[in-house]
């Protein structure tokens, strides 16, 4: 038996939420219409709905985000504080339902294809076969640490380090989780990553998609003092803990060395580059899907 969560929340949650129930421990996380079925149901892929080419849009206004979960005391509780964690305030009604047992590995497998993040890296889950056998391909599978590469503040962070990367460079990959950027920068021709994390869960499995894909890695929890410089640095999270880490980040990239932060919504942006301010000069170097990679160069 498992456990469905079903919360109502914007647009403009919708995918941080999603990745913060993953983090949390959910099984699979899927978005819907929350209107769906009703007058007020907005077409996300062009479906027909009376209207002559009406536009996709991006994500429904109003979006049920469902997670799936095993079990567990608190449940609620714990949902409840990664919704605030995402920057949900008014906290929304979360409908807990039991759902029977099914062959959950064939159907998550199902909903993950290998992803494109450039022609010269690929995503590829395990269970398929690399369209490009000549391109980078790291085999990644989902699991419970953020990062398979089809969240778009991944796939721009990705982007960057192909533009980046040319071979020899240290990098550093803060809040690394499934290690998804660190073995890219290796695979890519980095000569030392370390990649860093405030959860033990996430270091294992950085450790164990390391293995799979033949890389090198030093690991480290964050806890542990950040000693040395780095060409390039590269951290995913969210604005506030960015902008708390200013200092430590910024102090991190080498004399003319190169940082990148994501995990920022469009409308953040100026509180993240303000909060860096006073160490490193950012820009938007690109925006994905209304998330936004912040880039700057240190003197």
């Amino acid at each position: 038996m498992w456990l469905s969560i079903a919360i109502e929340t914007d647009a403009i949650h919708a995918d941080a939420l999603s990745d913060a129930l993953m983090g949390a421990g959910a099984i699979s996380v899927s978005v819907e219409d929350a209107l769906a079925g009703t007058d007020l149901e907005t077409p996300q892929f062009g479906e027909p709905d009376g209207l002559v080419n009406s536009p996709a849009t991006p994500l429904w206004n109003k979006s049920r985000v469902i997670a799936l979960f095993e079990p567990a005391a608190d449940l609620a509780g714990r949902v409840a504080r990664v919704a605030q964690e995402v920057g949900i305030i008014d906290m929304p009604t979360i409908d807990i339902t039991e759902v029977a047992e099914q062959d959950w590995v064939r159907l998550t497998q199902s909903q993950f294809e290998p992803i494109h993040i450039t022609d010269r890296l690929w995503i590829v889950p395990s269970w398929h076969t690399a369209p490009n056998a000549q391109a980078i391909n790291l085999i990644l599978d989902p699991g419970l640490a953020f990062g398979t590469g089809s969240h778009p503040t991944t796939f721009l962070c990705l982007q960057w380090l192909t533009e980046q990367v040319k071979g020899q460079e240290t990098v550093l990959d803060y809040g690394c989780g499934s290690g998804i950027l660190a073995i890219a920068a290796a695979k890519l021709g980095a000569r030392q990553v370390l990649g860093v994390d405030i959860d033990d869960n996430a270091l294992i499995a950085a450790h164990d998609n390391a293995v799979a894909n033949q890389v090198a890695l030093e690991l480290r929890h964050s806890r542990a003092p950040l000693d040395g410089r780095f060409d390039l640095v590269v951290a995913n999270i969210l604005t506030n803990p960015l902008c708390v880490l200013a200092p430590l980040l910024a102090g991190c990239v080498a004399p003319g060395g190169k940082l990148a932060l994501s995990g920022v919504l469009v409308p953040q942006a100026q509180q993240v580059v303000l909060a860096y301010a006073p160490f490193i000069d950012l820009h938007v170097g690109a925006t994905h899907e209304g998330w936004v990679r912040l880039e700057g160069r240190a003197c």
